[in-house]
Order: structure tokens, then sequence, then C-alpha cells
């Protein structure tokens, strides 16, 4: 039982049940709302839900919090945005860890620019429509990323062409700094998935070491960092894969459902539960 707050009363609430078996769902407004709970009934951005009808972190959803349910029935567009991601980031993976002797990033550029880059990041906009704002941020995000790493590298925009070629410092030095503060900003979105599950926190967490491995190399012109961070890169789309099959597969329309793997979370007993 986590106690109620007892001088920080919240404004008169609504009393609407929200769940999957009410019509009237509780817009869902904040993914970071502080939740006051006795028993039964929580409270959650000024509404009173039942703790039944919460729907719980979900990496298939990339939803790393405890939220209501959305006032309208959505397809699930985290999926599409994370199988965009989980496709592009393996492939571009394995082409910088130079699997069979590949050096070229060529290959990837179009599933950088239209899967991983436009897709994703139409994924991201449809999750900002529905109130998931971690969701929204991530996928409009990493979907512009791919498009801004697949620019550098298609020869229109003239971006190596400026620097004198790929293989000068400056080039290495740039586009190290470029992949430096991607991996600040993932890092950013690995501490906000921290009470989710399993998979959500390692997608991150590999990704994140990924980048700073490829900026590394990139400025020190490393083989060997760009390749660990190519490995990196490709371990985070295996778990990006993962979390795709988690919010699109069920026992309706599969045989087998991944299991979520929650992490255990800590909270002060006397304050909030985890939102």
């Amino acid at each position: 039982m986590v106690s109620i707050e007892e001088n920080n009363e919240p404004e008169p609430l609504t009393p609407v049940e929200a769940g999957p078996s009410n019509p009237q769902f509780v817009p869902q407004t904040s993914m970071h709302s502080t939740l006051v709970s006795d028993d039964e009934r929580t409270v959650i951005n000024n509404q009173k839900v039942l703790r039944r009808d919460l729907k719980k972190p979900s990496e298939g959803e990339f939803n790393p919090g405890y939220t209501t349910w959305p006032q309208h029935k959505w397809g699930n567009a985290s999926a599409v945005g994370l199988a965009g991601f989980a496709l592009t980031a393996f492939v571009a993976g394995l082409i910088l860890a130079r699997a069979m002797g590949i050096t070229t990033l060529n290959a990837v550029m179009g599933a950088a620019v239209f899967y991983g880059g436009v897709v994703q990041f139409i994924a991201g906009l449809c999750e900002l429509f529905i109130g998931n704002t971690f969701a929204a941020t991530a996928f409009v995000s990493y979907g512009s990323f791919w498009m801004s790493f697949g620019a550098i590298f298609i020869p229109t925009f003239g971006i190596i062409q400026a620097y004198g070629g790929a293989d000068t410092d400056q080039f290495g030095d740039a586009t190290g700094f470029f992949l430096l503060g991607w991996g600040i900003f993932t890092f950013m979105m690995l501490l906000c998935t921290l009470k989710s599950t399993w998979p959500f926190v390692l997608l991150f967490f590999t990704l994140d070491f990924g980048f700073f491995l490829l900026a590394a190399g990139f400025m020190r012109q490393s083989v060997r960092c760009i390749r660990g961070g190519g490995v990196l890169i490709v371990i985070s789309a295996l778990f990006g894969w993962y979390s795709c099959f988690s919010g699109v597969s069920n026992h309706y329309n599969s045989y087998l459902v991944f299991p979520t793997l929650p992490l255990r979370v800590f909270h002060n007993r006397t304050k909030t539960l985890p939102s």
C-alpha cells in the first residue's frame, strides 16, 4: 500500500474509470506524471483511475512509464518506428563493423533516408498525437538522425567534398562531433527508461555506447573503435526488433510472444508510485 500525500491535495477530480473496457478514456497528457495511490485507485494527470486499468511500461509501445489509456484508439505506431530503426541500424552497424570486408555505406543510404528516416519520423508524429511524449521525441529525433546521416554520405549534398574527402582529419572530427551529440542525447533518453523493461534499457544502452565509440573512432581515425561501435549498433538493432515484435505480437496472432522482463522499480513509499 502506498500512502496518499496529506498536505498537497490535488484539484477536484473527475471520477473517470479509465481502461480498455470503458469507452470514456482519459487523455494521456504526460509521460512523467505524479501518481498518488491508495489500494485500488490512482490519481494521474488529475484523473482518478483504477490501478488495474493503468497501462504498464512497454518496450513494444515505446512507453517507459505508467500512463492512462489514450482518448482515441490508434494503431501502434511505435512498432513501425522500431522496425524502421532496427533494420537501418542493423545494416549500418554491419557495414561499420566491416562485416564481409565491406567499408562503403552506400547500400544503407536508401533505408537511412526513407525507412529509418521518413517512416520513423512519421511514427513519432503519430505518437505525439496520442500524448506519448517519450516515443514522439525518440522517433522524431532518430528519424531525423538517419536522414541527416544519409545526407552526409550522399554525394549530392556535397558534405564530404566540402571537407576535401572522407579521409581528412576535419571530416573525421566533424563527424565525431555529430555522433558525440547523438550519444549525449541518447544518454538522456536512457535515463528515462530505467523504470521500464530490460530490452528497453539495453536498446538505449548499447546504442549510446555505440555512438560514443563511433565518435571516438571517427575523431581518432581508429578502425577498431568504429568496428566496435558498429557491433554495438547491431546489438541495439536486435533489441529494437525484440521490442518491435513485442508491440505487434500477442496470443491471438502468434504462437511465440516475447516476455516483457520488467525492471525492479525503487520508489519512496510515502510519496509516489513510479510514473
